[in-house]
């Protein structure tokens, strides 16, 4: 159920390196969380030089012009464990497909209550269900 966000700089990454950023995020769910592989919903977009900024620095970091916003829409009823449990395996699989330093990886978890997730068909399959993984 997670959704993801990828903000990259543009022209940085090849279509290839993408496809390995989406398949990392959505292995970071499966290896991280066990969820399926089919939660696969991720969308990586492209920014060019005065539309992407991230502080080299701030907080001891020591970004590159590699460096990333990934946003993650996940449910809210995961507890504190399983967040860091999650952001873990994005930096390490993402740092990983990408031979990038883990201080490029800047992570954003926004907690959204399941029955905000609408899947298709403008049903929120979700609503009345308790979360499965």
């Amino acid at each position: 159920m997670p959704v993801f966000e990828a903000h990259v700089p543009a022209g940085r990454y090849t279509t290839q390196q993408k496809r390995a950023l989406a398949d990392a995020l959505n292995q970071s769910l499966v290896q991280g969380l066990g969820v399926p592989e089919g939660d696969r919903f991720i969308m990586i977009t492209e920014h060019g030089d005065a539309e992407l900024f991230l502080h080299p620095t701030f907080m001891g970091m020591d970004r590159s012009d590699d460096a990333m916003f990934i946003t993650v829409f996940v449910g809210a009823h995961r507890p504190l464990d399983d967040k860091q449990t999650l952001a873990a395996h994005i930096s390490r699989l993402a740092t990983e497909a990408l031979g990038i330093s883990p201080d490029d990886i800047f992570i954003t978890l926004v907690p959204v209550p399941n029955d905000n997730f609408s899947f298709g068909r403008g049903e929120l399959q979700l609503a009345e269900v308790a979360p499965r993984w």
